[in-house]
């Protein structure tokens, strides 16, 4: 997962990611990243076409995952496998 790119969708209006908080009835927020930039657009075309044009696809190493979610005070990552579904895989960090 180091070596691996990944691509994340970012508000062009505030510069916040696109994230995932999977229980409403917690605080525990994932960041949402993609394994290929269009993988980040089909996704959003799908389930957000209204706000589409407000995001933007930014890449990031593998190795900058840890910082940026320390950074922004996320908990885990939600690896998008397939954007239609969506069928996403969410992994909590060792904070």
């Amino acid at each position: 997962m180091l070596s691996q790119v990944f691509y994340l969708l970012r508000s062009r209006a505030d510069g916040k990611y696109l994230s995932a908080n999977p229980n409403p009835d917690s605080t525990v927020s994932y960041l949402l990243m993609f394994r290929e930039d269009y993988d980040a657009l089909s996704y959003l075309n799908a389930h957000a076409p209204d706000v589409a044009d407000r995001f933007g696809v930014e890449s990031i190493p593998g190795s900058s995952v840890k910082k940026l979610l320390e950074r922004w005070g996320f908990n885990g990552v939600g690896v998008v496998q397939d954007p239609l579904v969506p069928n996403i895989e969410f992994l909590l960090t060792n904070n």
